[in-house]
């Protein structure tokens, strides 16, 4: 017994290295069209439509967002006014700074340390701790953020939100320049 069930969480280990190593990579999107400049398409005024949904799928959440971005050299801020389908609203500001190879850091009042993020291709990844209210407490939770950009004034985005590892819901946003 005992050793079926060393085989069982070698082969249940073995499978959760695997998955992580099977998952993309930002560089897989190296040679996709349009090129995605992250300072140049976060620069002006930006709307974006998205929703949570729960890992199950029910969306539990709908809201816009209208970003007014600007960069002065490799500095930017990117200022988000969202507005939620339950009537509430939320201002996030976030203060990115470019450095080479196509490398962003970034930080925010409710982003617990910095984000990192890189763009290849059309894609950027985007990864951070976003310290979140919900019910009068505070939860750290992870976000796996992917943005993907479709023609010059179109960009999808799509967020893993974790805790501990286990997948809690996902953002998508689709968003549009002015």
């Amino acid at each position: 017994m005992n050793t079926r069930r060393h085989v069982l969480l070698a082969l249940l280990a073995g499978s959760a290295v695997l998955a992580g190593c099977a998952s993309p990579q930002v560089s897989d999107y190296a040679q996709q069209r349009p090129k995605l400049e992250l300072d140049r398409y976060f620069n002006g005024r930006i709307r974006a439509h998205g929703i949570f949904q729960k890992r199950g799928g029910e969306v539990v959440r709908r809201f816009t967002v209208v970003m007014d971005c600007h960069w002065e050299g490799n500095q930017g801020v990117l200022d988000e006014a969202f507005s939620y389908s339950d009537g509430s609203t939320q201002r996030r500001v976030w203060r990115l700074t470019k450095h080479a190879d196509g490398r962003y850091t970034g930080r925010a009042d409710d982003v617990v340390g910095e984000a990192e993020g890189q763009e290849s291709g059309n894609a950027f990844r985007w990864n951070y701790t976003l310290r979140l209210p919900v019910d009068g407490k505070e939860y750290d939770v992870q976000f796996d953020d992917w943005m993907f950009l479709v023609d010059e004034r179109v960009m999808l985005n799509r967020a893993t939100m974790s805790k501990f590892g286990i997948t809690l819901g996902e953002v998508l946003l689709s968003f549009t320049k002015d």
